[in-house]
């Protein structure tokens, strides 16, 4: 094994192919590792210190060394030379090496959780949608929701919303958006929430009993006024009750959907309708 990498030089190791990025950087994948894998810790120690020397020489900026969880014991030995953790998931780590000059300009991790909820507005009857949350210290009414799972738009406050009473229901606006930083349910990280405003399909109630305490539609005016509603609650049931009463094109954030610089995808813009004339605006 060692003869191998001496043979081939800093840059390859029993298959390990440095590879270098557009932004300066270069990424190791120890996942690429070839049989047999009981590298010793100090050959690739070894390895990656001369690795380092050279990739300084060729002026990059950063190492991102991809570590999978049975492979672990080489974190001790990166971390020896400098390497720090950047973010883990549920099968690997990555640690990474600043290269350049002054502090680390590598961008964190992701640093936020999106809440979504659902204001499911009966416009025939001005009922709203709430639920009591189970397992609650204190349990006062808010509109049904949970978190957004990575990949999903804001627009999964339809599934979340069903899920959690059994009401089926279209996705029509942004009501609010809360944000709130070093939250305890989010580990210390940031917390953004969304309020959307759905519009229901169906109407009988069958409520999640490991979630809920309780679920009903409740007349809106009466959500406005109590005093068990949480504090956003209340101030969002104020915003939607005056677009109930003066016209939703009052307080909507709508949605459309354009297609992104990558060919293929695309994106959702979230703002306040235009006017048709500026709309058409070429």
């Amino acid at each position: 094994m060692v003869r191998l990498w001496r043979a081939r030089g800093w840059g390859a190791l029993a298959g390990l192919r440095p590879r270098p990025d557009k932004f300066g950087g270069v990424s190791v994948d120890l996942a690429e590792l070839r049989p047999p894998l009981r590298l010793e810790q100090a050959t690739f120690g070894r390895w990656l210190r001369g690795a380092v020397a050279r990739w300084r020489e060729e002026g990059r900026l950063a190492v991102w060394l991809h570590v999978p969880i049975l492979q672990s014991r080489f974190a001790e030995a990166a971390a020896s030379q400098g390497f720090a953790f950047h973010h883990a998931e549920e099968g690997s780590s990555t640690l990474t090496l600043w290269l350049g000059e002054g502090p680390s300009r590598l961008p964190g991790y992701a640093t936020h959780q999106l809440g979504v909820a659902g204001a499911v507005l009966d416009e025939s009857t001005g009922k709203v949608l709430v639920v009591q949350d189970r397992n609650k210290t204190l349990n006062a009414w808010k509109f049904p929701g949970g978190l957004s799972n990575p990949g999903e738009d804001i627009d999964t406050a339809v599934r979340e919303v069903f899920e959690e009473t059994g009401i089926k229901s279209e996705f029509k606006s942004i009501l609010s958006i809360r944000q709130q930083h070093q939250h305890p349910g989010a580990f210390g990280k940031s917390d953004m929430y969304v309020i959307c405003r759905l519009e229901p399909s169906s109407f009988n109630i069958s409520f999640c009993q490991q979630e809920c305490l309780r679920c009903e539609w409740m007349d809106l005016l009466e959500l406005v006024r109590t005093k068990d509603a949480t504090p956003i609650t209340s101030n969002v049931a104020k915003l939607l009750l005056y677009g109930y009463r003066e016209g939703f094109d009052k307080i909507d954030i709508t949605m459309r959907e354009f297609p992104a610089v990558y060919t293929g995808r695309f994106y959702k813009l979230y703002h306040r309708e235009l006017p048709e004339s500026y709309r058409n605006i070429t």
